[in-house]
């Protein structure tokens, strides 16, 4: 009889200070650290399937780079790269692995950091497996807290769609969309180790802002656990988080005790982070001892291409777009005719028009497909809005679904199509044709229904 056996290690990457900070399109240098940077993996085998499950702390891990991760993992550890599903936290105040077109940053430090965090992930991969002790598994599902995320598209009383509009604004009417405050736990009892915990919850990881180094609220949400349920490790995979945000648009009583609003009209700090990351943990602690502990029959992940085809900019577009980025790239954002949020808008969807003026047409997107007996997990390259993750948690037969965003690439937004009606920062971002909602639910369900074969 096969057994499940699981397996957990985690390593530094902390970043050299003065390199650029990703997540923002303004210039941020680090300056020192709030708390580490740290990637973190499960090593789960049964018989001779072994694959390997790495929660990593960057904004995101582009496929190009996230390619040459997986060929050298499978090099030094000799576990095939189609085994591993790798997802960043979506920290925005992480290291660069890759230079941004978003604003000129040091290029020397980033080619180093990339191949030093290449270098700590198969150290990561190969404690992970040379931790494996037999294990049960049990799931459960807990629900957040109040105040701790939002959706942050709304439209206006004008008519218009804002995605975070400024703090109390009277032209604010009603958010679009509704949240899925789903926390998914996992729990792995090891024997003569310590258990391992898996957290899976759809929600930015932008909640400090600052050029100080951080992994973040799932950071504390991590070391909280860690810190209050002795001998037991914790690792985050998050969930689908596009359209969630951490801000309240109408704060009151202590809403605002230890935060501000940043430059984007967001409620940022570190205590914030302090803020979402106990209160996450303290649902994991609400749900940890009552899992449902259910026999493992067989452990698989799979992989599904599906292709979205691309959203190209119009002739008429580009003056404006090639003026906007022009003035970005020579640093004279004040002349561009707008602030705060709009202004990140109108100089992303620039960005976008500019490197997609001829192409490329379509795009084919690596769904990553993982099954844990009745667990099973959606990994999606990049952004997905919620409603793409409930619409995939809708796939019948399943004890728990676990769409997970930022997983083996980190390819942009993924907008539902009433986004692009309305408009708003990811849909005029976003490198997709209205439609891909539909196609990554389309897909997330047929990879589900494979895995059940």
């Amino acid at each position: 009889m096969n057994v499940l056996k699981a397996g957990y290690a985690s390593v530094n990457i902390n970043p050299p200070l003065g390199m650029g900070i990703e997540g923002y399109y303004v210039p941020r240098y680090g300056k020192g650290f709030l708390d580490d940077i740290e990637a973190s993996a499960i090593a789960l085998s049964m018989g001779e399937e072994k694959i390997v499950m790495i929660s990593i702390d960057l904004c995101g891990v582009d496929t190009d780079i996230l390619q040459r991760y997986c060929a050298t993992i499978e090099k030094e550890t000799g576990i095939s790269k189609d085994k591993i599903f790798l997802s960043a936290t979506h920290s925005h105040t992480s290291g660069m692995i890759k230079p941004t077109q978003f604003f000129e940053a040091p290029v020397e430090p980033v080619a180093p950091y990339a191949d030093f965090v290449e270098k700590r992930l198969c150290d990561l991969v190969t404690l992970a497996f040379q931790d494996v002790k037999p294990a049960k598994m049990g799931y459960i599902v807990g629900w957040a807290p109040e105040r701790v995320a939002y959706i942050r598209r709304y439209k206006m009383k004008d008519g218009s769609t804002m995605t975070c509009p400024p703090i109390d604004d009277p032209n604010i009417d009603y958010p679009i969309g509704t949240l899925d405050q789903r926390v998914n736990v996992v729990r792995f009892d090891r024997e003569g180790a310590c258990s391992i915990v898996l957290v899976n919850y759809g929600l930015h990881a932008d909640t400090v802002n600052g050029e100080l180094f951080s992994a973040d609220w799932p950071g504390v949400m991590r070391r909280t656990v860690e810190k209050a349920l002795d001998g037991t490790k914790c690792i985050f995979l998050n969930g689908a988080e596009g359209d969630v945000g951490s801000t309240n648009i109408h704060p009151k009583d202590g809403d605002m005790n230890d935060t501000e609003i940043s430059f984007d009209n967001e409620m940022k700090s570190p205590g914030m982070a302090r803020f979402v990351g106990r209160a996450l943990a303290g649902t994991v602690l609400q749900v940890y001892d009552k899992v449902k502990y259910v026999d493992v029959d067989k452990i698989t992940m799979l992989h599904k291409i599906v292709r979205i085809p691309a959203n190209v900019p119009s002739p008429e577009d580009m003056p404006r777009a090639r003026l906007y980025k022009e003035l970005h790239d020579a640093g004279r954002d004040d002349e561009i005719p707008y602030t705060a949020m709009e202004l990140t808008t109108v100089v992303a969807e620039a960005l976008r028009m500019v490197k997609m003026e001829h192409g490329p047409y379509h795009y084919d997107l690596d769904l990553v497909g993982v099954a844990l007996g009745p667990v099973a997990l959606v990994g999606i390259p990049g952004e997905p809005f919620t409603a793409i993750g409930e619409g995939i948690k809708e796939a019948e037969g399943w004890g728990m679904i676990m769409p997970c965003s930022l997983t083996n690439g980190n390819e942009g937004y993924f907008p539902v199509q009433s986004a692009y009606d309305e408009g708003g920062y990811e849909a005029r971002t976003s490198p997709y044709k209205a439609g891909v909602a539909e196609t990554l639910i389309e897909g997330g369900k047929a990879i589900l229904g494979e895995l059940k074969k």
